[in-house]
């Protein structure tokens, strides 16, 4: 399917529901605005917030703590990803810890978090960082492992020593699978700063998002609902873009070319 009809599909549908929204809410009056707003209404809200700058000094918080809590993940579960891959010894003493840890929802941390760290950011950051750890570092680990063992064999026979093939061989060939993993703990890491802006501080979207809630502004509830999906989206679209970019090199090898 060409991109300009797929993109016209996409559209499209997200038009219809728009439409059909405004339809139920504004003409049929099938809810009552402090449930369900019409489309307009939210619209309104949203050019008074983007023209007060209202929505950027949330939007702009919320940016802050997950790239801080994501960047202190990656510097942490990198290295401790590729030591766990690339030496069995270390896998053995510290995957048991991780595999009772990872299924704990990070949302689970909150109560910690607020204990260690009290209100404020570095809260919030703690959550992110439990978030985006795990997919970077189980990523990580898997590609330190998955690499082709006929690159090594012929790294060593070479006269390459370990920390050569690590650093010349391994890591290169393992980084596609390692940034997919940074990739995904950005999309977590999202998702925990908004749910922690709800409890441990003051400003952000989520904190946006529960006051608006509190008094009944539902209509600014969706403008932070909204928001945080435009952004979401936007993260993902330049990972995504930014890794093709980058390793454009792997589709090459991986057809031959």
């Amino acid at each position: 399917m060409p991109r300009l009809n797929k993109l016209l599909m996409q559209i499209s549908g997200i038009l219809a529901v728009i439409v059909i929204w405004e339809l139920a809410t504004t003409y049929l009056h099938l809810f009552k605005p402090v449930i369900l707003p019409p489309p307009s209404t939210v619209l309104v809200s949203m050019i008074a917030m983007v023209g007060n700058g209202e929505i950027f000094m949330h939007a702009g918080y919320s940016l802050m703590r997950v790239l801080l809590g994501f960047l202190v993940a990656a510097v942490v579960a990198i290295p401790l990803g590729i030591a766990m891959g690339w030496v069995r010894e270390i896998s053995y003493v510290i995957d048991p810890i991780m595999e009772v840890l990872r299924p704990i929802p990070p949302i689970a941390w909150i109560g910690l978090a607020l204990l260690w760290f009290g209100l404020g950011l570095n809260s919030a950051v703690f959550l992110v960082f439990i978030g985006a750890f795990f997919p970077i570092l189980l990523n990580t680990v898997s590609g330190v492992r998955s690499v082709d063992k006929k690159l090594i064999e012929v790294a060593y026979t070479f006269g390459a020593r370990d920390l050569e093939v690590l650093r010349k061989v391994v890591i290169p060939a393992a980084l596609p699978t390692i940034y997919t993993g940074m990739r995904v703990g950005m999309g977590i890491g999202w998702m925990c700063v908004v749910a922690a802006e709800m409890v441990a501080v003051k400003y952000g979207l989520g904190n946006l998002i529960l006051e608006a809630s509190n008094f009944l502004q539902t209509d600014r509830v969706f403008v932070g609902m909204i928001t945080i999906g435009i952004l979401g989206l936007v993260i993902n679209v330049i990972f995504q873009l930014a890794g093709d970019r980058v390793f454009a090199w792997q589709k090459g090898v991986s057809k031959g070319e």
